[in-house]
């Protein structure tokens, strides 16, 4: 096989290994997808400042993520059915992240459960929160994080409707899947996928199956599932939020300047701009396009980090030098997962690691912490 040098190329592999309706799930947006393409494309436009003749031995990537001690300021975002990927996907890239030294968030929407994350690592994980109607199980849910140990509740504000996710509808992918001989074609024609599978009881949603009033088992997921996302999810709704939970709280789906000023005066800890991956509102600014503005107006008054469109160690540079303390990476690391489980995880960041390395002392620096914007030379084609 040939070496594995980028994320692309983990993205490659793990387009061979995976099931098409699972791969497609990771791999795209709604609509048009021209959220999901601006995202990657985005970052781009951002020009570097090369610098020459400067000291860059010493170099350090560590760094604080809401206090936390990392490796290097990118965590692994939290997404949903992670677990099919490849088989115990959640605790695979759970226990790479914990060696690395990045924090791992699993979603509520996980394969596997909370429980089952927590029994196979030994270090704190965050945890990612959907507000669903019943409000009994938000609160079960939370109490069970703080129960294993979790040390930060990412709360979800931009998934009170689905986006309309084409290659998902075209692929019939439902929750729970629905195997048509259509599907069963698919994993049958990737048959290391199916053997670990095999290998696993972690094959549901581990986090509401047997926990969710009503929902016993996966038939009875599906109904529960499309009716649970609460549409009345308002900024009232975090102060309760934060009462039950009493941790650092992360607000995540800030896309807005007036509503990271919302979100400034709910008192959360952090915000991650973000557009869902370009999962959800189509024709939505990308990220990193709006993270300046963000940033310019409430960086002073709370830690900001950014997801979507990361493929390279020089999109986290420059996301940093735009300002955010944080980035989060979701389809470089379902990439690696997909390509080769734990340790394909663990290339995925290791190579984000030694790009930005190598781009932070071109750039003339040795300490990511003294990255700023003079260390671009232009940004969408404007001279900084």
């Amino acid at each position: 096989m040939a070496p594995i040098l980028e994320i692309s190329d983990l993205k490659e592999r793990a387009r061979k290994r995976v099931p098409k309706m699972f791969f497609d799930y990771a791999d795209s947006g709604s609509w048009t997808e021209s959220t999901y393409q601006a995202n990657e494309s985005d970052f781009a436009k951002i020009k570097l400042r090369q610098r020459i003749a400067v000291d860059m031995t010493n170099r350090t990537l560590a760094t604080k993520m809401i206090g936390q001690d990392v490796s290097m300021p990118v965590a692994l975002a939290p997404t949903g059915l992670t677990g099919m990927q490849h088989a115990d996907g959640e605790i695979l890239a759970a226990q790479a992240a914990e060696e690395f030294g990045v924090p791992f968030t699993l979603s509520t929407m996980s394969i596997c459960s909370i429980e089952a994350v927590a029994a196979k690592t030994t270090k704190p994980f965050w945890f990612q929160l959907y507000v669903m109607k019943d409000r009994d199980f938000i609160n079960s849910l939370i109490d069970r994080a703080k129960n294993a140990g979790c040390s930060a509740l990412v709360l979800t504000f931009d998934l009170q409707i689905l986006g309309q996710r084409h290659k998902d509808l075209r692929n019939g992918l439902s929750a729970p899947p629905k195997f048509t001989p259509k599907h069963v074609w698919q994993m049958a024609t990737r048959p290391m996928w199916c053997m670990k599978m095999l290998t696993t009881q972690n094959r549901t949603f581990g986090n509401i199956v047997g926990h969710a009033k009503g929902v016993g088992d996966l038939s009875s997921l599906s109904s529960w599932t499309a009716e649970q996302f609460d549409p009345r999810l308002s900024w009232d709704d975090i102060e309760w939020i934060k009462k039950q939970w009493g941790g650092p709280l992360i607000l995540k789906g800030i896309l807005d300047k007036e509503d990271a000023r919302h979100a400034v005066d709910s008192g959360c800890d952090a915000i991650i701009v973000s557009n869902h991956g370009g999962r959800q509102l189509d024709g939505a600014p990308s990220s990193i396009e709006i993270l300046p503005e963000i940033v310019d107006e409430v960086g002073d008054k709370v830690e900001i980090h950014i997801d979507g469109g990361i493929r390279s160690g020089q999109d986290v540079l420059k996301a940093i030098c735009l300002g955010a303390k944080g980035t989060y990476i979701g389809r470089p690391f379902l990439y690696g997962l997909g390509a080769g489980g734990k340790q394909g995880v663990t290339q995925s960041l290791e190579i984000l690691q030694k790009e930005l390395d190598t781009t932070m002392a071109l750039c003339g620096r040795r300490d990511l912490n003294t990255l700023n914007r003079d260390n671009l030379y232009s940004i969408n084609g404007v001279k900084v």
